[in-house]
């Protein structure tokens, strides 16, 4: 029996990247800041700080299609970005579908809004990271594969 173990997710998008924090014991997921991503780079002082904070074994990122099943023109930048994560933070890395994401998490947001168990209105950062739990939540139901570094650009 393998030992419990703490994994950190990313929802990667041009202006934000979604965080997700859970652990393989509970197979539950729960949203973290995003960190902000632009021009120069995501903001690794802040994902540096999440993933000193909680220690993870391994890392998931989504991993973009479009509906049919086709990869998306983000896929790219997201797989180099989680072969920047593996090489910074020398953990393994898994992709893992994103598809409908952040369509899931918009609609489990919106509702926890309307039935009052949440309080604040939803702003796009929430979504991210709402998203990044849900992708890893897939990754606990066994989805998504490793990422090959050694094929990926640092």
């Amino acid at each position: 029996m393998t030992s419990p173990e703490t994994v950190l997710a990313f929802d990667f998008g041009l202006k934000r990247i979604g965080i997700a924090a859970g652990d393989t014991l509970t197979g539950t997921a729960a949203p973290r800041p995003a960190a902000t991503n632009g021009p120069a780079g995501p903001d690794w002082a802040a994902i540096g700080r999440e993933v000193r904070a909680f220690g993870p074994g391994r890392l998931v990122v989504g991993h973009p299609y479009n509906v049919d099943g086709s990869e998306s023109t983000v896929a790219p930048a997201a797989r180099d970005f989680a072969a920047a994560l593996a090489h910074r933070f020398a953990l393994p890395v898994h992709l893992v579908d994103e598809r409908f994401s952040s369509l899931e998490a918009t609609a489990a947001l919106r509702s926890a809004r309307a039935d009052g168990s949440r309080r604040r209105r939803v702003a796009k950062s929430d979504i991210d990271s709402a998203a990044a739990a849900v992708i890893l939540g897939r990754f606990f139901q066994g989805e998504g594969s490793p990422l090959n570094v050694d094929t990926q650009a640092p």
